[in-house]
């Protein structure tokens, strides 16, 4: 059991006629930082996942402008030459879910309430997961196994 889903994350955009186009639609770095072309204009979404203790206060959804310039715009810069010289247009915090353990979605019964499955935590990936986190939850529930996908080395 991973504990209860809990927020965390800053997105940035940023305009930058010059960089990559429509080849490239989503590109996670190995080290955290993400981005992908927002429309055609040249307008660009990203982000970083901050180490565990640059994490920011879930209760404070003020965006952090140092974050972006000492952080993560080094790191677009270095990734993609043509971003070396632009500067955030915005941004916003929210929450983001994930598990406490992996940081990844929780799936299955609750281990000490009874009759309460969990399918929570998929945050941005959530859309993608959900077919086979609403398949695997039903034949949990209607069957008593997972059948179609093996999920019970993951708890």
């Amino acid at each position: 059991w991973g504990g209860a889903p809990h927020p965390s994350r800053y997105v940035f955009c940023w305009h930058c006629p010059d960089g990559p186009g429509f080849s490239c639609p989503l590109l996670v770095d190995t080290t955290g930082a993400y981005f992908r072309r927002d429309g055609i204009a040249g307008n660009y979404l990203g982000g970083m996942s901050p180490a565990e203790e640059d994490e920011p206060n879930a209760s404070d959804l003020s965006v952090d402008p140092d974050f972006f310039q000492e952080r993560l715009w080094p790191l677009l810069a270095r990734r993609v030459p043509a971003f070396s010289s632009l500067r955030p247009r915005g941004g916003w915090a929210g929450y983001y879910d994930h598990n406490a353990f992996d940081r990844n979605g929780v799936l299955g019964p609750h281990p000490k309430l009874e009759n309460l499955f969990v399918a929570a935590g998929f945050s941005g990936h959530g859309l993608q997961h959900a077919p086979a986190a609403g398949r695997a939850l039903a034949e949990l529930l209607l069957r008593g196994r997972y059948e179609s996908l093996d999920l019970r080395r993951l708890g």
